[in-house]
């Protein structure tokens, strides 16, 4: 039912994307706005943007389909530690195992918990797995080689604000947080090919061919990419039409420096692989505290993160999901700085 309607929306926009040409022909002031340079600059940094995410989110969509394909509803449930410290912490450190950017978590732990994992250990992996891994271990290492303690910060907090998270949700929230319940899912996820049981029935079998499994992984790209091309041209606007020399000045004073540093790395929404090296350019002009908070907050929430969040998870979910993470990693970074 969403494909046909995707399909007549596209039927729509095709006819409507020959009239770009027409329209510049006839006016010339508009073709000068399209060659101008800030629109040339929204264009290279929409682009970068999108070509930096969309492999993790390609990803993380193949590793969800796999999970689909191979991982039972079972197996989850017998892997699931049992008691809510021990699940926290293997949560916590299953970003060693599945090195996954934030943008292909999503996915994958949606499949996770249609398959029974309980919402704190999929919030705890949400976190802690495009941080604690040996990717960003590696490439902070890079972006600062003269100082080790911002690595050993950054995977320290990112570790302890994931599992107060997961803390947080397992004690506070009782109902479960997806937007979409497992057996409406059974009924809107249908295609040729998928053999699905009545929405009554709270199981499912797919035919194991291939497929199967690239009509899966197909709808859950075009799913979720639509929230990441949205959120990377509006980050790209912001980046084009305000001054990093504005911005700057905004982050003057000991409190001014960490929202600052947070809210830049909530619109500039980097991949975590990559957002050392730009806080490094930083490091002679803000201390380990604010850098902290913006390698910490980056990979957790940003702007195009939190539109895949919201159209996974119920909005009353996300809003305190989002504040309970802006709150701790402001608090630690805090303290890294004092006891740094």
């Amino acid at each position: 039912m969403r494909m046909a309607a995707s399909l007549k929306l596209l039927t729509f926009l095709v006819p409507c994307a020959f009239l770009v040409p027409v329209v510049i022909a006839f006016a010339p002031d508009l073709n000068k706005v399209w060659n101008s340079e800030a629109l040339q600059n929204i264009k290279t940094v929409f682009v970068s943007i999108f070509l930096e995410a969309a492999p993790f989110l390609l990803m993380g969509v193949f590793l969800s389909s796999l999970m689909q394909w191979f991982v039972s509803e079972e197996m989850v449930r017998r892997l699931t530690p049992k008691h809510p410290v021990g699940g926290v912490l293997v949560a916590g450190l299953l970003g060693i195992i599945f090195p996954i950017c934030e943008c292909g978590m999503i996915p994958v732990v949606r499949r996770l918990m249609h398959k029974g994992m309980p919402a704190y250990i999929a919030v705890t992996f949400i976190l802690s797995g495009p941080v604690v891994n040996p990717i960003v271990f590696t490439a902070t290492l890079l972006a600062f080689p003269n100082h080790p303690e911002i690595t050993i910060a950054r995977m320290g907090l990112a570790f302890a604000v994931a599992a107060a998270v997961g803390g947080l949700v397992y004690v506070f929230v009782k109902r479960n947080p997806l937007r979409l319940p497992k057996a409406v899912v059974t009924e809107v996820k249908t295609h040729p090919g998928f053999k699905m049981a009545s929405s009554h029935s709270h199981s499912h079998t797919h035919p194991k061919n291939w497929r199967s499994f690239f009509l899966h992984a197909g709808d859950e790209f075009v799913d979720m990419s639509k929230y990441l091309v949205i959120g990377a041209l509006i980050t790209a606007c912001i980046q084009t039409f305000v001054s990093r020399s504005d911005l700057i000045a905004l982050g003057n004073g000991p409190v001014a420096s960490y929202v600052f540093m947070m809210g830049f790395a909530y619109v500039l929404s980097l991949c975590s692989t990559s957002d050392a090296f730009v806080a490094s350019a930083f490091s002679h002009t803000f201390a380990l505290g604010p850098l902290i908070s913006f390698l910490v907050l980056g990979p957790m929430l940003d702007f195009k993160s939190t539109l895949m969040l919201l159209s996974t998870f119920r909005t009353r979910f996300v809003i305190g999901l989002s504040l309970a993470i802006i709150v701790l990693v402001f608090a630690g970074s805090w303290l890294v700085n004092i006891l740094g």
